[in-house]
């Protein structure tokens, strides 16, 4: 059973798809607007260092990627209102909470709270997309799901650089919380779908079965592992790039604003880049995604070597800012040539017959991504780039002076672009797996008889 699918060629879509769009839109400005200042948050507010924010923060990114393997089934089960409804009164709760405890048990549990209530949002918001539409207009349905994502995220962290700013970072979970609050009241007064009655929910003892299934196979794992670099790199968006821009530049930059680079990129180049790749073999679309993504380290490390402000369109820009924006630029464009072909090569490396189970699992290199990219994000931080209220009271007011441009760069902070030398190490390190992976299984296939396309 569906909800009233629309007829062939139709941007006309049922009121609960709308309006499952736009509380999606508000989750994921709430989500990517405290996301982005989580580590300031934690080190700030909490009370955490480098190393403990990179692993607190890394542990919630990834099980925000696991748990909807888990909530998936159980929203199938109670239904996708009850699901929504629970899921915005936790989120609410969760990001509530971070703006009222400031320790760090409470605020551990919040975080839990908003993992769960995440879990929740995604199955079903695509769920609702895939009953609304039909096979005429599926791509259509999910083509505004995804716009509303980037939407979202774009709008969320361009509204929390100014709170971080004039209101301090403990302030910015209120702002989550006010749009995770305003999609319940939506989703309370205006989402009743229409519930599939005939589907038989997955059980969590098979998606564990699954799981297990997926990551015992040698050869798919390695992909999601080695696909995982890139996204560790991506990952920095949110992982080291904030601290780092504004212990490197000042407190009044907006490296939120520089993150919403990324998504920019990909809506200006994904339908271009698409139709370029389209008769490409999957391997070759990815080899370049893969060759691209240590050069946006690179680019970010450039800013090193510029020793005064650069002169664009008649501003003056910080050399931290224009390095951080040309290497952002860079990551959306080589995700424009890994997304559209990643799941294609995915499931090449399925055995036959079970490419549904292990596509299921294709996105998990997100998860290992986001767990290894802050925690070595933290290392690195404490280790080039470290924060300032960690320092002796001298060289904390030899890195204000500096900042304000009375004083040299404190010995502390000489080398903080080697952060992003090491992320360039992960890149190469990664496209290097990635060509002898597809040499090794494409050899592997031929000796089998299988044509190898990716």
């Amino acid at each position: 059973m569906t909800d009233a699918a629309p007829a062939p060629s139709s941007w006309r879509f049922p009121r609960a798809f709308w309006t499952a769009n736009a509380v999606e839109l508000c989750e994921r400005a709430a989500y990517y607007g405290t996301f982005i200042a989580l580590r300031t948050y934690l080190l700030r507010v909490v009370g955490l260092d480098d190393v403990q924010a990179g692993w607190l923060a890394g542990l919630f990114g990834a099980l925000i990627y696991l748990f909807p393997f888990f909530t998936g089934a159980a929203s199938d089960r109670i239904g996708f209102r009850a699901s929504l409804i629970l899921a915005f009164l936790l989120l609410a709760v969760g990001y509530g909470s971070l703006g009222v405890f400031h320790t760090l048990g409470p605020v551990s549990v919040g975080l839990l709270l908003i993992v769960l209530g995440g879990a929740f949002v995604k199955p079903v918001i695509t769920g609702t997309a895939a009953r609304s539409s039909n096979e005429a207009n599926r791509a259509r349905a999910f083509s505004i799901f995804y716009m509303m994502v980037n939407i979202g995220s774009f709008t969320g962290k361009t509204i929390v650089a100014p709170i971080r700013i004039e209101m301090g970072v403990h302030h910015v979970p209120f702002f989550s919380a006010a749009a995770a609050a305003v999609a319940l009241v939506i989703v309370l007064l205006f989402y009743f779908p229409t519930e599939d009655g005939e589907a038989r929910p997955r059980s969590v003892g098979e998606t564990l079965r699954g799981m297990v299934t997926v990551m015992g196979n040698a050869r798919f794992f390695a992909l999601i592992l080695i696909t995982a670099g890139f996204w560790a790199i991506q990952g920095q968006l949110y992982a080291s790039m904030p601290d780092y821009v504004i212990r490197m530049a000042g407190e009044t930059y907006k490296p939120e604003w520089y993150a919403n680079v990324n998504p920019l990129v990909v809506v200006l180049c994904v339908v271009a880049v698409t139709q370029l790749v389209r008769a490409w073999p999957p391997a070759r679309s990815m080899a370049v995604a893969m060759a691209l993504i240590p050069l946006s380290s690179l680019a970010m490390a450039m800013s090193a070597w510029i020793h005064r402000p650069l002169a664009l369109f008649g501003l003056e820009v910080h050399p931290i800012t224009a390095m951080m924006v040309v290497g952002i630029a860079i990551q959306g464009f080589a995700e424009c040539f890994l997304s559209p072909k990643y799941l294609e090569f995915a499931s090449k490396q399925a055995p036959p017959g079970r490419e549904g189970l292990y596509l299921g699992f294709a996105h998990m290199n997100t998860f290992f991504a986001w767990l290894f990219g802050f925690v070595f994000a933290g290392y690195l931080l404490k280790a080039y780039c470290p924060d300032p209220a960690s320092l002796p009271p001298d060289a904390q007011a030899a890195h204000a002076a500096w900042l304000a441009g009375q004083g040299a760069m404190p010995a502390q902070y000489a080398h903080a672009h080697y952060v992003w030398y090491a992320f360039a190490i992960v890149g190469a390190i990664s496209f290097a797996a990635m060509m002898i992976f597809a040499a090794l299984t494409a050899r592997a296939d031929a000796r089998r008889g299988v044509r190898a396309e990716g």
